[in-house]
């Protein structure tokens, strides 16, 4: 029942403009491009502040910046990942240099990406690269055999192959690492598509009818065989999706904890065979499991009872070729982006290969990347300020708590505790992954794909029954991303997302405090949120709170809620504002304590105008110019059904409206947009 919450989307939606060419080779930098964390050229003062506040902030970005054929969106965010992906690539076309004189770190991630370069090799293999799994779907014979084929596709395709699997921190005892099996087997973003009744809705499961037709005819069907099989998968992924919890159910951590014995689960869903499965996949023994959505597994249970075997081979058949079709030939990779990027998310261009390449990379060698990496990107000193950052935010935010005024003293004593145990995960791990088991060959890239992501799945369930490794990372280091996870208690600040414009060691505190110290704080506030709030300090799910306390915590958060559902994010779709309630909370609490610790960090300092803003006004701007964005509104829809943060133009607007601090700076009016009367202003921290 890992639940994480991140600052964004995951990287995936960050993928990378601007059209190189796939075979120019990269200059070799001797760092990052260089961008100030505030840019008076990326504003738009022609816009009242206190009207809009976001585009007076990134008007004049917004104009500079269009989104590139190749990206569904664009922003200061993926700009700087352009940055760290074009540095990335002159460090991986360095390593691919067949040499005697590479290291093992190097010959991995090196071959790894040559591997992804041969798209003639690729195309040449086709579809035999995954012709194994094929031909072991083609040869069940019963649902009863499904089981044991099921555990070892889910080592390569996890969670697409009908359920999600593998281990999690005990709910109850954060210390150690139990199994898991959770909802999982759709090939649209969310089980609401399949569900909703809207023309918009429709439109897009006629299209994924056409795009699954599309990839059995692909894989070797006639039209008219192709279509029924599409039809078949589209009719079992409804039945999954309607048996599905939804987003704004599963933020809360107690829906999602059921833990039972294997007997239990065996008992819950007999057609399955549990224990060969576990068998098969390689599992430790083990007594007692989390069983997130049971409701989900009950109707995986009718539906291996209901329907015969060949539409069970015609929906894993299916899933399997549709995952690997990005690692495929052409056809395959193209088919997948048409639907996926293209029409789902509105880019109008493929990326080019090397792009994809150092993703995929970065995606399945993250933590061998990642050395190279932070050697030459991330200093010592970086992370010696950015702990200083954190722990002054730390120190804010006890003050916040000691504070309030609706929280009882045992509340704020469990609040202060947890405040306390925080660990502060900066720039990369402790001690590195060990990828020396991973065979990665220069000729067999699906191959390379499908053994690293084995390993990755071996190194995930191999944890269960084991202490929990608190050093671990869930990002790699140069992921320009950040995430509070609730069971183990930790903020993880990639040496990625440490960089300019993000955060600037040549420029003043305002906009840095601003900025990253937004995000530092928005991490922390996790700790408290809806969600988070939910942990204690050691990241077991336990209600530390008073009844009367929640109750408030609730209506103050309700305040929240309510504010952002008025906003629109495009056409007639409303943010849903019970899903980005937590990350709409960390927005607030994370700016308020942002400013505290700024006007300590520099309250003896003689603060004067720069680039004719206030200090308090550099403070504000550089917080908004982190989320300076384009969008196209294909990708809002679906970020709109599936993100769980508002979009950017509200994460800036709908947290200064709550803050009286911006008010002031601005000198705005009580009748402006960007400024509520004192008794509307949301307090939560």
């Amino acid at each position: 029942m890992r639940t994480v919450s991140c600052l964004l989307l995951a990287v995936t939606s960050l993928f990378v403009p601007l059209a190189f060419s796939q075979s120019a080779p990269a200059k070799s930098p001797d760092a990052l491009p260089y961008s100030p964390s505030l840019d008076v050229t990326s504003m738009d003062r022609s816009v009242d502040p206190c009207a809009d506040f976001y585009h007076y902030s990134c008007g004049g970005w917004q104009k500079k910046n269009p989104i590139p054929p190749d990206q569904t969106s664009w922003s200061v965010y993926g700009k700087l990942y352009l940055d760290n992906l074009t540095f990335l690539r002159t460090i991986l076309e360095q390593a691919s240099r067949d040499s005697s004189s590479r290291d093992a770190v190097t010959q991995k991630i090196g071959d790894f990406y040559a591997a992804c370069m041969d798209e003639p090799g690729i195309n040449k293999r086709g579809l035999s690269a995954i012709q194994s799994e094929l031909e072991a779907i083609t040869k069940l014979r019963s649902p009863k055999e499904i089981a044991d084929l099921m555990a070892q596709l889910q080592l390569t395709y996890g969670g697409s192959i009908v359920f999600n699997a593998g281990s999690t921190l005990d709910p109850d005892n954060s210390e150690q690492q139990i199994a898991q099996i959770d909802q999982g087997g759709l090939g649209l973003p969310d089980r609401d598509y399949y569900l909703k009744d809207d023309a918009k809705s429709k439109e897009t499961r006629e299209r994924y009818l056409q795009h699954v037709q599309q990839v059995f005819q692909l894989a070797g069907d006639n039209s008219d065989t192709a279509k029924a099989n599409a039809e078949t998968v589209m009719r079992l992924e409804t039945l999954l999706a309607k048996a599905s919890l939804t987003r704004v159910e599963r933020r809360n951590p107690y829906n999602l904890k059921h833990k039972m014995k294997l007997a239990e689960l065996s008992q819950l869903a007999p057609n399955f065979d549990w224990a060969a499965y576990y068998r098969e996949a390689g599992y430790p023994q083990f007594e007692i499991l989390n069983v997130g959505t049971p409701e989900f597994f009950k109707e995986v249970n009718a539906l291996l009872s209901s329907e015969p075997i060949a539409n069970w081979k015609t929906y894993l058949r299916f899933h399997v070729v549709n995952s690997a079709s990005p690692y495929l030939s052409s056809k395959f990779v193209d088919e997948n982006f048409e639907f996926y990027r293209k029409y789902l998310r509105g880019a109008v261009e493929q990326q080019p290969r090397w792009k994809r390449c150092v993703s995929y990379t970065d995606n399945y060698l993250p933590e061998a990347l990642g050395q190279a990496y932070v050697k030459q990107a991330f200093s010592p000193e970086l992370k010696a300020s950015t702990l200083d950052m954190v722990r002054r935010i730390e120190a804010a935010m006890e003050i916040r708590i000691r504070q309030l005024d609706w929280m009882s003293p045992q509340t704020k004593e469990q609040a202060l505790t947890k405040l306390h145990g925080i660990r502060n995960k900066i720039g990369y791990p402790d001690k590195w992954r060990d990828y020396s088991s991973v065979k990665i060959e220069r000729d067999e890239f699906t191959g390379d794909v499908a053994r690293a992501q084995q390993f990755e799945t071996h190194r995930d369930i191999n944890k269960i029954g084991k202490p929990v490794d608190r050093g671990e990372w869930g990002m790699s280091p140069p992921s320009v991303n950040a995430y509070y996870d609730p069971q183990m208690n930790d903020i993880n600040f990639p040496a990625g997302v440490l960089q300019p414009p993000l955060y600037d060691a040549k420029l003043d505190d305002a906009p840095n405090y601003g900025d990253t110290g937004g995000t530092i704080g928005h991490e922390l506030t996790h700790g408290f949120d809806d969600e988070g709030s939910q942990f204690d300090a050691k990241g077991n799910l336990s209600n530390w709170w008073t009844e009367d306390d929640r109750k408030k915590f609730e209506s103050r958060t309700k305040c929240v809620q309510d504010q952002y559902a008025q906003y629109v994010v495009v056409d007639d779709v409303h943010i849903n504002s019970a899903l980005t309630l937590g990350e709409d909370v960390a927005d607030l609490g994370g700016e308020i304590l942002a400013y505290i610790a700024w006007k300590d960090a520099d309250k003896d300092k003689n603060l004067q105008a720069i680039e004719g803003l206030s200090p308090e006004q550099r403070y504000f701007v550089g917080f908004a110019q982190w989320a300076c964005t384009n969008e196209r509104p294909e990708d809002m829809r679906v970020r709109a059904a599936t993100d769980p943060h508002s979009p950017p133009e509200y994460r800036v607007n709908g947290v200064v409206v709550n803050m009286p601090e911006f008010s002031k700076a601005f000198s705005c009016k009580q009748n402006q947009p960007m400024s509520k009367p004192a008794d509307k202003v949301c307090k939560v921290w």
